[in-house]
């Protein structure tokens, strides 16, 4: 009985550094996920800053195309941005997946040790149960 409840708490602290891990995991997973939303819209509003607009003034040729070369290249990056978003998103999602595992297997293992904690009072009850009545008096009325 003893050396199933040692083996019960071993496993309770190997469960419970795993949950601590997979959270820290989760907690990095959904900063990540901040992180790209962020950047996505620090791209998008780069973008809009840099469309065309009615100037009053005519404008050289030269600034258009570079304006539209960066144009160009600020759309690019939003899509790239978009995608590591969305990588993000379900590297997030398997991280919350692995918390609920890891939160799983570590209530697995706490009702096994009170199932345990239960069939050891059990079975002290038991004991006394066995034990002689002791019905005599061991002194008289002091």
């Amino acid at each position: 009985m003893a050396r199933t409840a040692k083996k019960l708490e071993r496993l309770l602290r190997v469960r419970t550094l795993q949950l601590d891990q997979v959270r820290a995991a989760e907690v990095h997973a959904r900063t990540r996920v901040d992180q790209e939303q962020t950047l996505r819209e620090r791209i998008a509003a780069l973008a809009d800053n840099v469309a065309p607009v009615a100037a009053p003034a005519p404008t050289f040729a030269t600034s258009l195309i570079a304006a539209a070369h960066y144009r160009d290249r600020l759309h690019q990056s939003a899509h790239a941005a978009e995608r590591r978003v969305v990588v993000a998103r379900q590297g997030l999602e398997t991280a919350r997946a692995a918390t609920r595992e890891a939160h799983r297997d570590q209530s697995a293992i706490e009702k096994l040790i009170e199932r345990e904690d239960a069939k050891a009072a059990l079975k002290v009850l038991r004991e006394l149960e066995a034990l002689p009545a002791n019905a005599r008096k061991r002194h008289d009325i002091c």
